[in-house]
């Protein structure tokens, strides 16, 4: 952040006072901080292009100007970022923002608003959306998930729903990529075509769909959730009120059972993954052995519609999927990563409702892979994705995408605005 030096120094008159003798040394100064805030502010740019014509009023040129974000719109990428920014990562609804705005003197009607924002997705980011899927494949593990939304005009009843995927690299990866992806149902074909080209595992709860693209797509290997499994016996012990009952129940041991595999892969977690892998296997899989072979001991003791015992039949069911993370030190233990990257989402879904049409739920789904991806890899959203709106215009009539790798969030070359520092902390 900028910083302006403030000086408080004493006077003449102040040193003689407190030194009569006129012997004194001036130490280091005392520093402290003070953190001001200031409004949002607006500036009106206006361009002057210079036009000259011929004398024999034929020839008629102009000065070249810059290619400009969405050219014949006022909106510029300092304004554009600041309502992405206000709506995918605060969650507030255009009408809130277009509210503010009037507060401040600026007159910004809410469609034109949304029309800005779906048309710089499908004109601009869509273009770094699509590179970072084709590098998505380059990893050896994905983490996937999917999650409601209501999208108004979609040719069906009201109240119908469709669904936004998400797909993101391992949690284990320095480099994070976040992509969403719109869809009206959630059929297996859908993941089946996003994930055509990975070859790789991947994360996931225990929807059916994963585990049947699995079957015919050699090559991908699908991976459990603990925390799924561990989820089925915390609901069956929020049902008990009173502490001591809890205690004796199986819920309660199968709950220290899974905790007791966590802890011990959390210490684990600063090893490379092949010495993760080694411990994994000497260390964590008689754990998991002794926990299978204690639920299926004890899985005919419940009724199968309990809540313990359909925690029993999910973890029986899945044993398989939950027993990949044991062969592969960059598998993670569960699928958290990405349900935390989803939060975002639903946040901004339970303040904004719905989406109105197919095309600003797809634009929807571009920005907040934009922006998912950033807050990953620790930059600052709104200084990241006004750079993006400067510089992708400049190659929009580009056939050839290489300047897409400078505008990676990983990229060395961004500037430097764009990255958080955690120099200063206000407490």
């Amino acid at each position: 952040m900028p910083v302006t030096v403030i000086k408080h120094e004493m006077s003449e008159e102040e040193l003689k006072e407190a030194f009569p003798d006129g012997k004194y040394k001036r130490l280091p100064d005392e520093v402290y901080k003070r953190l001001e805030f200031h409004p949002a502010s607006f500036e009106v740019k206006e361009h002057h292009v210079a036009v000259y014509a011929g004398m024999d009023d034929e020839t008629v040129v102009k000065a070249q100007r810059p290619k400009d974000l969405l050219r014949g719109s006022i909106v510029t990428p300092s304004l554009e970022a600041a309502i992405i920014n206000g709506k995918y990562v605060n969650s507030l609804p255009l009408y809130r923002m277009e509210q503010e705005f009037k507060r401040n003197d600026v007159n910004l009607n809410r469609q034109n608003m949304a029309n800005w924002t779906i048309e710089c997705a499908d004109r601009y980011l869509a273009v770094l959306y699509d590179y970072l899927h084709k590098l998505l494949y380059q990893y050896h593990v994905l983490q996937a998930d999917e999650t409601t939304v209501e999208v108004s005009k979609d040719g069906r009843a009201a109240g119908s729903k469709s669904y936004m995927w998400i797909y993101r690299t391992g949690k284990s990866y320095e480099e994070a990529i976040v992509l969403y992806e719109y869809q009206k149902d959630r059929k297996e074909d859908h993941p089946e075509e996003f994930l055509k080209d990975f070859q790789g595992v991947c994360v996931t709860d225990g929807y059916q769909a994963y585990h049947s693209l699995e079957e015919k797509t050699p090559g991908l290997t699908i991976a459990g959730c603990w925390a799924h499994a561990r989820r089925k016996y915390a609901d069956a012990q929020k049902a008990i009120k009173d502490e001591k009952e809890r205690k004796g129940t199986l819920a309660y041991d199968a709950l220290k059972q899974i905790g007791a595999i966590y802890k011990l892969d959390n210490d684990l977690a600063e090893l490379t993954p092949a010495q993760r892998q080694h411990r994994r296997q000497l260390e964590l899989k008689p754990l998991v052995d002794a926990y299978f072979v204690w639920v299926k001991k004890h899985q005919s003791e419940v009724l199968p519609k309990s809540q313990t015992g359909k925690a029993f039949a999910y973890s029986v069911n899945q044993e398989r999927y939950l027993r990949v993370f044991l062969e592969d030190g960059e598998v993670p233990l569960d699928n958290n990563a990405t349900e935390s990257t989803l939060r975002g989402f639903c946040i901004g879904r339970h303040n904004w409702k719905l989406i109105d049409t197919i095309r600003g739920a797809r634009s929807s789904a571009i920005i907040y892979s934009i922006t998912e991806t950033a807050k990953a890899n620790d930059l600052k959203v709104y200084e990241y994705v006004e750079y993006l709106l400067t510089e992708i215009p400049k190659h929009e009539d580009d056939t050839n995408r290489d300047f897409l790798e400078d505008l990676l969030p990983w990229s060395p070359n961004l500037p430097e605005q764009c990255r958080k520092s955690n120099k200063y902390e206000v407490k």
